[in-house]
């Protein structure tokens, strides 16, 4: 029984993703709901908000990058 290892790497990497997006989400915004209010959880929620928008830019801006880049491969 032979695995993809390439697989494998893509399909944990996006699950370490996910899980942490959870983490950060709840626990985190639930942490701060309970110590410090409502209010604070959704100020927290615009803040990583806000803070997810250049980080998606940047992710997309490479993926467009690797997209040229393994056209020229071919």
């Amino acid at each position: 029984m032979s695995k993809n290892l390439r697989d494998y790497a893509s399909q944990t990497r996006f699950r370490l993703i996910i899980w942490f997006i959870f983490i950060l989400l709840f626990i985190g915004l639930g942490l701060v709901w309970i110590i410090y209010g409502r209010s604070a959880a959704i100020l927290g929620f615009f803040c990583l908000l806000g803070a997810s928008i250049p980080i998606g830019l940047i992710m997309l801006f490479l993926f467009g990058i690797d997209r040229i880049a393994k056209s020229d491969d071919e």
